[in-house]
């Protein structure tokens, strides 16, 4: 049987184009092969699994991985252009995958009343969370209760969730081959990160197609931004298989500039979901459009996704 490509949407070439996925066959045996998914049930999921591949990716042998990846994944001009080390200085290649870049290769889209993508990636934007018709399939979501940690709290403690109810939110997929630190998608105070434990499932669309829950099911941190244009704001970042680390950067408590990096995961493909409340952003028409197709959207960090009102007073 044919295996389905992934595609997306790209911003900047305006095509579709498939995806190269690392570690593809693996993938697709552990979540579309019924052996694969016992794997995944009984080893995959779980921190160990996790932790020793990262721990892999730490030994000084693993910098010999760098220049095949590089070259495997058509990163050659990103190595010239933008990283700010020489590929050869890698000591290993969670170093490498945890690479910050020069400042100019991620110019930040100008305006108060703009925000912009937290991460490299592939996305999808959502203006009604509530009314969403699906994610990576149709049909398929989750709730929003279970995604800030408060599914298990009765309906009138969900504070998070009430706050966020018709909100609007982006999904952004980061591939093991984009650019790994995330940002800031406004500006404003940030409150302190908070720890939900759970699983590490992988957030590919192999794998959210047959459960979107595994978004809600991974460990995950939370962060309140009290932004100056768009209220307030969740940034929350989800770990997923052999991305055991989430490392917050930022100052916790005070005060942030759009753009400004906010940490940066560890091996593997991971994921940021950003929330807005009500009526408070109004995202640009063509990733509505894809989005509305089940469609995710490359785009980089820096990039325009929106816009709103700045708060009065």
């Amino acid at each position: 049987m044919a295996r389905e490509p992934i595609q997306f949407y790209n911003r900047y070439t305006k095509q579709l184009e498939a995806e190269k996925i690392y570690g593809e066959g693996w993938l697709r045996f552990a979540y579309e092969n019924p052996a694969g998914r016992f794997f995944l049930w009984a080893f995959a999921k779980r921190w160990l699994f996790s932790w020793y591949y990262g721990w892999k990716m730490d030994w000084r042998s693993s910098s010999r991985r760098v220049l095949p990846f590089i070259i495997d994944y058509g990163l050659e001009d990103a190595a010239h252009t933008e990283f700010t080390k020489s590929v050869f200085d890698y000591r290993t290649f969670n170093e490498f995958f945890m690479r910050s870049l020069k400042p100019e290769a991620r110019p930040i889209a100008p305006g108060d009343d703009v925000a912009v993508f937290p991460a490299d990636g592939r996305h999808l934007v959502f203006p009604d969370v509530d009314r969403a018709g699906g994610f990576y399939v149709k049909g398929f979501k989750f709730a929003l209760e279970d995604l800030l940690g408060e599914g298990e709290l009765p309906v009138e403690q969900r504070e998070l969730a009430g706050k966020f109810a018709g909100g609007a939110m982006v999904i952004s997929r980061l591939c093991p081959v984009d650019y790994h630190r995330f940002h800031f998608a406004a500006a404003g105070k940030a409150g302190v990160a908070r720890l939900i434990k759970g699983a590490l499932y992988s957030v590919h669309p192999i794998a959210l197609r047959r459960r979107i829950e595994y978004l809600v099911q991974n460990k995950r941190m939370i962060t309140l931004v009290e932004t100056d244009a768009f209220g307030t704001m969740a940034s929350i970042e989800v770990g997923a298989t052999n991305v055991g680390s989430i490392i917050q950067t930022f100052p916790e408590d005070f005060r942030v500039k759009k753009g400004e990096e906010k940490g940066l995961f560890k091996f593997g493909g991971s994921c940021v979901i950003t929330l807005f409340e009500k009526g408070r952003i109004m995202f640009d028409a063509d990733l509505v459009l894809q989005s509305g197709r089940c469609i995710e959207t490359f785009a980089k960090m820096g990039d325009r996704m929106g816009g709103g009102k700045r708060l009065k007073g």
